[in-house]
Formats: structure tokens, C-alpha cells, sequence
């Protein structure tokens, strides 16, 4: 039965960009299309980008937005069928024989069918995805795919193809309604063009200034106006300077929030020199920073805002 919470999909692009936009997540047109279409057109959607532009959280926002049961696949290397699909319950099955054989139960074929029905079934991410109710099917991320192997994502491909699987002791296990596919990568290597080809595909770039200093607002609601405006122009300067890892919103939002927790109004070369590693991760990185080029930024940050005004 449809879970009375669950919200209708939009039916345009503008009430896609509402739907996403009351959720606290500012997209762009661009996106707001493409999942839009993936939405009406039952496509996974393949969403590529550096790390920290925001694609699992489009995910997250999507469920709540909708009202939907999020199920997160979170790939590794190394993960397999067991722990993304199903597994038995080796130890309950075991004390059930156990348990039986006390007895005296000696119907082998009996036994067999009990410790291998669903009372023993371990459901991983993907089977749980394939067993929701028409009009309430979940939102299912897979996330950071890139980090698995070929043959996990040749397995996945027949999964995504038919939105089924079978359980060699159950049968086939067929989705109601196809889950609500997001699947992301930061593209640490390329995904075979087999598996992009069944998915609407989008590349979630860095946001430009406003939209970024908007979602800074949004989640950081304490900052100072004066400071967000230039940690937001901060950081667009920082994306543009040769580093080996650039910040994305998710670290602009947490300096914003860090800065906020010093009761800072606005950025000095102080500041930015302790709380430089909130915004970046690699010593290299901060060293360039420390070195002078972290004070040229702000003053130029400084400039273009007082140029502004």
C-alpha cells in the first residue's frame, strides 16, 4: 500500500526545480531537466563529478523531497554480490538444523525448503531497492561506482536492465515499480559505456558565485551576510589556482560553519591561515596557501567586493 507521506512526482521541469529548491538544494536548470526526464521516463540517472559538488546529496534531497525510503549502495573495492545483493543467515540456519535434527526431523527436503526461505534471507541495498510497493518505490543511490571493479559493474548492468533478481532457492525476485536509480562517480576511472548508455547522464560542475553563496545561506543560516559573501568568493578563487585538490560545496559549507562557530564577521589573513585546513586537505595544498598566496586571494576577494558594493 502507498505510503500516504509519499509525494507525486513533479510533472515539469519548474516544479522539479520547486521540489528540489524546498528541499535546501539549489540546482540549476540543466539538472532540474535531466532528472526531471529520468523521473517521467523510469531511466537511472548517472550523475559524474569532482567530489563535493553535491551528487549524493541530490539523492538525499530527492527521497526526502518525495517522501520516498532512501537505500544507499556505497561502493568499495572489492564489494560483491553478498553484501550489495543477498546473503543466508549461515548461523540461524545452522541452529535451525540443529534444532530440527534434535527433534528427530529426518525430511531432508523439508529441512532444506525451511532454512532456505525468506526467514533466513538477508537483504543487501539492491534487493531491498526491488521490493517496494507501486507508487512508493525507493529512491536508490549508488554511490561512488567508480571505486568498484568491472565485474561488479557488469553484474550491476543486468540488475539496472531488468530490475531483477534471482534467489537460486526463491526464484526470481522482480521490482513492482522500478526504484528511483541515482547512481554517482567521481570519475577516478571511466564506467563502461554499456552501463551509461541505459542511464539520462549529467556532469555536476562547481556552482558559480551566486549559486554557491545561495546554498551557503541556505545551510548556514547564522552566518554573517558580509562573511559568506567572502568565503563563497574565497573558494571560486581557490577553484581557479593549480591545486591538487580543489574545495568543493561541501567544504565551502563546512568553513562557512566553522567560521561562524569563531564568531567571525569576515575573512583576515589570520583566519584563513588557522582554519585553512576545514577548506583543504593536503599539505601542498595548504603549504601554497600559507606561503603568501592566500593573502594576495583575499585581498583581491577584498577589492572586488568593496568594488561591488
Amino acid at each position: 500500500m502507498t505510503d500516504a507521506k509519499t509525494i507525486p512526482l513533479p510533472q515539469s521541469i519548474d516544479a522539479t526545480l520547486e521540489l528540489l529548491s524546498g528541499a535546501d538544494y539549489v540546482a540549476d536548470r540543466a539538472l532540474a531537466t535531466v532528472l526531471f526526464l529520468a523521473l517521467r521516463m523510469k531511466r537511472p540517472l548517472f550523475l559524474e563529478g569532482e567530489a563535493g559538488v553535491g551528487k549524493t546529496e541530490i539523492a538525499k534531497v530527492l527521497a526526502s523531497a518525495l517522501g520516498r525510503p532512501l537505500i544507499r549502495l556505497q561502493c568499495y573495492e572489492g564489494l560483491d554480490v553478498s553484501s550489495a545483493v543477498y546473503e543466508w543467515n549461515y548461523a540461524a540456519q545452522m541452529i535451525e538444523i540443529r534444532m530440527e535434527e534434535a527433534e528427530g526431523a529426518v525430511d531432508r527436503r523439508a529441512m532444506e525448503k525451511n532454512v532456505f526461505s525468506e526467514k533466513y534471507l538477508i537483504r543487501r541495498p539492491v534487493l531491498q531497492a526491488l521490493e517496494g510497493k507501486a507508487g512508493a518505490a525507493p529512491v536508490f543511490l549508488i554511490d561512488e561506482l567508480d571505486r568498484t571493479d568491472e565485474a561488479f559493474e557488469a553484474f550491476l548492468l543486468e540488475i539496472l536492465a531488468d530490475f531483477q533478481v534471482t534467489v537460486p532457492e526463491l526464484g526470481t525476485i522482480k521490482a513492482e515499480e522500478p526504484p528511483i536509480v541515482i547512481i554517482t562517480t567521481n570519475r577516478t576511472r571511466e564506467i563502461h559505456d554499456a552501463l551509461k548508455r541505459r542511464c539520462l547522464y549529467h556532469w555536476v560542475d562547481y556552482p558559480d558565485a551566486a549559486r554557491e553563496l545561495d546554498i551557503v545561506s541556505r545551510k548556514v543560516p547564522q552566518a554573517n551576510r558580509r562573511l559568506s559573501a567572502e568565503v563563497v568568493k574565497f573558494v571560486q578563487k581557490l577553484r581557479e589556482i593549480e591545486l591538487f585538490k580543489v574545495p568543493g560545496v561541501a567544504e565551502t559549507i563546512d568553513w562557512a560553519g566553522a567560521l561562524t562557530e569563531l564568531d567571525k564577521m569576515a575573512l583576515d589573513p589570520e583566519t584563513v591561515s588557522d582554519t585553512i585546513g576545514v577548506l583543504l586537505k593536503y599539505q601542498d595544498d595548504i603549504a601554497r596557501i600559507e606561503q603568501g598566496e592566500g593573502r594576495r586571494l583575499l585581498k583581491e576577494v577584498k577589492a572586488e567586493l568593496a568594488a561591488a558594493e
